[in-house]
């Protein structure tokens, strides 16, 4: 089993800029995959960034230029870097590992940008 624990959401200003945390422990093989999807009320869940373990990255187009998805793949952890925060990226941000065909969620942070 795999646990995905995610931090770093909150209430922050158009323009302004949040770093999400998500700390995996469990059975990570490698090669696998890990990013970020979202889901903002009354819509679907939809991918933001993943990068595998061999460091190919993939961005949204809607936040390409503004977040940037990095990885410590000895402490198993990835990040999203999110500057220039716009109302529309407000949602819950799930963490995702994709390891040997198998998705693993975490339980989610929320993220709101509201002046």
């Amino acid at each position: 089993q795999v646990q995905l624990v995610e931090s770093g959401g909150g209430l922050v200003q158009p323009g302004g800029s949040l770093r999400l945390s998500c700390a995996a422990s469990g059975r990570i093989f490698s090669p696998n995959a890990m990013g970020w999807y979202r889901q903002a009320p009354g819509k679907q869940r939809e991918l933001v960034a993943t990068m595998a373990s061999g460091g190919n990255v993939n961005y949204a187009d809607s936040v390409k230029g503004r977040f940037t998805i990095s990885r410590d793949n000895a402490e198993n952890m990835v990040y999203l870097q999110m500057n220039s925060l716009k109302p529309e990226d407000t949602a819950v941000y799930y963490c995702n590992a994709q390891i040997w065909g198998k998705d693993y969620w975490g339980k989610g942070t929320l993220v709101t940008v509201s002046s």
